[in-house]
């Protein structure tokens, strides 16, 4: 079973460190680099510890730890969004289990409203998933880049 537990100020380095690895693993899709620590720079991190309208969920599947979601509410697309799902993963060694749809789907039921979400053209398992999933929400393709892609849609 899914659950998402949301990271506070005990779960900050353990977040710190899985998403480094993930922001490791963007870099097959974006040009970023690694700071004179060896770290990858998000400047928002620091905000989901201290902002009301962003949320850092720890995803677990059964009492083992999965992966994160990153929410926060500032549209892409200049929309009003209840949710704008900033940042996912569900961690290599899960993949191909279907754990990424499941607690896609469990996401959009646990946080009801209006969507946006954006992936990578590049990351062909990121937009297989993603345009999946929200499918039967009726999503609305819009582009964001050259490379990106945001999806809007509403849950009910």
């Amino acid at each position: 079973m899914i659950q998402f537990i949301e990271a506070k100020e005990n779960n900050r380095r353990l977040l710190w460190n899985i998403f480094q690895k993930f922001l490791y693993e963007m870099t097959n899709y974006y040009d970023d680099e690694m700071d004179s620590d060896g770290n990858y720079p998000y400047g928002y991190f620091d905000s989901y510890f201290e902002e009301a309208g962003r949320k850092a969920l720890l995803i677990y599947e059964d009492g083992t730890l999965v992966g994160f979601a990153m929410l926060h509410t500032y549209s892409y697309i200049n929309a009003h969004p209840d949710n704008v799902l900033a940042e996912f993963t569900i961690f290599p060694m899960y993949r191909g289990k279907h754990l990424g749809r499941q607690t896609a789907e469990t996401l959009f039921h646990t946080y009801r409203g209006t969507w946006e979400l954006k992936y990578n053209e590049r990351n062909m398992g990121a937009k297989t998933l993603w345009n999946k999933v929200t499918e039967p929400f009726w999503q609305i393709a819009h582009k964001y880049s050259d490379d990106e892609t945001v999806l809007s849609f509403q849950t009910n």
